[in-house]
């Protein structure tokens, strides 16, 4: 244990500054991809970004209007379903619930790659390709995030259920009632990762959307870069415009991130 006082003495004030030095070099590395993207895209001029929406082959506005809507609709279908899956399986008496839990988990360790396959065929025989049906509802369900919401219903406090259950309500009710209203700050947590990975996803919109009207933001932006004809200065403006909306939801709910991930109960 350090003396008191050890702050104030030379080998303290040494240490401090050498935290800020790490710290600011951190951020200044963390931040330069960030100052590349606007001093390339942006402060050349408003006219590359008017440049971007007026496109006639890459229908950019389209194109954010789709990532909005895919990811709004598997963040809040990802937040039903799998709070669902998770109290039921923290909450619901059933003596088959851990062979349950165990195969959920277990789908963690199959990779991508595997399943990437027999999606893309159920999803074409659906009639699904270059539709928002086929970006949206694949990724309605995850493992991952049923097991965090399965850990967090486990340190749920039992007194405020039963108090909901004497004054009358269902399970459901509960649920509804009880439960949702008192884990806000873990449903934003979970809510912020889900946004951010659904607007960052490339490989499954390449595939499904087929059609450019159908296309996410990142599709659209790979358009820009080809072998023949590489448009640097409208990727980047296009780059710049694209992470807005995800910047605006970290930034309103980032408060919720730690404050979420720790009550998931993997803190030990």
């Amino acid at each position: 244990m350090r003396p008191v006082g050890y702050r104030h003495t030379p080998a303290g004030r040494v240490g401090a500054v050498a935290r800020w030095v790490a710290l600011v070099v951190a951020a200044a590395l963390f931040l330069l991809p960030f100052a590349v993207l606007v001093r390339d895209g942006v402060a050349t001029g408003w006219s590359t970004v008017a440049e971007v929406f007026s496109g006639d082959e890459v229908p950019f506005a389209r194109s954010l209007l789709n990532s909005t809507v895919v990811a709004v609709l598997q963040t809040a279908g990802q937040l039903l379903v799998c709070s669902l899956a998770g109290y039921g399986l923290a909450r619901v008496p059933y003596r088959h619930a851990p062979v349950v839990l165990y195969a959920i988990v277990a789908t963690l360790m199959v990779p991508t790659a595997v399943t990437f396959v027999p999606s893309f065929v159920v999803v074409s025989s659906l009639g699904w390709l270059s539709d928002l049906r086929g970006l949206v509802v694949p990724g309605l369900f995850s493992a991952l995030n049923v097991f965090l919401f399965r850990q967090y219903f486990l340190d749920f406090p039992v007194a405020l259920e039963e108090a909901g259950r004497l004054d009358g309500l269902s399970r459901w009710g509960v649920f509804r009632r009880v439960v949702v209203p008192n884990s806000t700050a873990f449903f934003a947590a979970i809510a912020v990762i889900d946004f951010i990975g659904s607007w960052n996803q490339f490989l499954w919109p390449l595939v499904i959307a087929q059609d450019s009207t159908s296309w996410t933001v990142q599709v659209a932006m790979s358009s820009l870069l080809t072998a023949q004809n590489p448009k640097i200065t409208l990727l980047f403006a296009a780059a710049a415009v694209s992470i807005l909306p995800i910047v605006l939801v970290f930034v309103l709910l980032q408060r919720y991130l730690v404050r979420g991930v720790t009550e998931t109960g993997l803190t030990g």
